[in-house]
């Protein structure tokens, strides 16, 4: 399993947005400076998420993105499809398994790949928030954020 720069972006543009206060609205320039992230591609994620009701756009000179529900009810899975990324599958094993052993490792594998999916639909972005910032604090660094 990995993560793609397209993942790694979305991910890390959701995270900015839920330490906006009230998680009020952040603009791309301002997401993309802090996220180290190229502006014009943010936008496009952005708009994806936007279409997958995970962030909602507000126009004005205070507008910008923002979540359009709270961090504790985003999951990675939802963020993964939103830009239409999925998990990568492990091997697939040839079905007629000619042993024993053949059968255990193609159902170790599977119950393997069903764990995975679990994990990415129960993790969520305040998940992720809390956990950044327990690893920040022992690192001894300040509270600003940067996935």
């Amino acid at each position: 399993m990995k993560l793609t720069a397209k993942s790694h972006y979305s991910v890390k543009a959701l995270l900015d947005l839920s330490l906006q206060p009230h998680y009020g609205p952040a603009s791309v320039k301002a997401i993309a400076q802090r996220q180290d992230v190229p502006a014009p591609y943010l936008e496009k994620l952005l708009m994806e998420m936007r279409r997958a009701g995970l962030v909602v756009s507000l126009r004005g000179v205070q507008g910008g993105y923002q979540l359009a529900r709270p961090p504790q009810e985003i999951s990675l899975a939802q963020i993964l499809g939103a830009i239409g990324e999925e998990l990568e599958s492990f091997p697939d094993l040839e079905a007629d398994a000619a042993d024993t052993a053949d059968w255990v490792t193609r159902a170790l594998w599977r119950q393997l790949q069903q764990k995975f999916q679990q994990v990415f639909q129960t993790v969520t972005l305040a998940d992720l928030y809390y956990d950044a910032r327990s690893w920040q604090a022992s690192q001894g660094q300040e509270s600003s954020f940067m996935v």
